[in-house]
């Protein structure tokens, strides 16, 4: 009997001045996606630092993370189930790193410029929108909220 084990993922959900850190992916279809800075969680890796790692991988940007937005549950449309856990992030520094080989371009996108991709279904999935939604509502909890040793 095969055990069902979801993808465990991260994002991290960054606004400065208005407008919020998003990473423009090649994802192998005919147009370019949109993100938060996310992936997979590594084994033995703590949650809150594996968002600490995308987003410097993905975008060369240090952030402080100061919220947790919570767990999002994703089933994707060839079947696979997602736990996205998200936080809400600061900008610190850019580091000037080289970028993760997936990532095409890093943009500040306003919330507006966003809502549009999304409507041209350039969008990673409906979870970008809803973290946002919920950072901007103030929809979101201490970082004590979640307990790993």
């Amino acid at each position: 009997m095969s055990r069902w084990h979801p993808y465990v993922t991260v994002a991290c959900v960054v606004e400065r001045a208005g407008a919020f850190l998003m990473v423009e992916e090649e994802r192998g279809g005919p147009q370019t996606l949109f993100n938060q800075p996310a992936g997979h969680l590594e084994p033995g890796e703590r949650i809150r630092d594996a968002a600490l790692r995308e987003v410097e991988e993905e975008t060369a940007w240090r952030v402080g993370i100061s919220d947790y937005l919570g767990m999002y549950v994703y089933q994707a449309p060839d079947g696979k189930t997602f736990h996205s856990h998200a936080f809400l992030g600061m900008a610190l520094a850019h580091m000037g790193n080289d970028l993760d080989p997936a990532i095409h371009a890093v943009h500040w996108l306003t919330l507006e410029q966003i809502e549009a991709l999304e409507r041209e279904g350039r969008l990673r999935s409906s979870l970008v929108l809803r973290r946002i939604r919920d950072a901007l509502a103030g929809r979101f909890y201490p970082m004590d909220v979640i307990h790993e040793r």
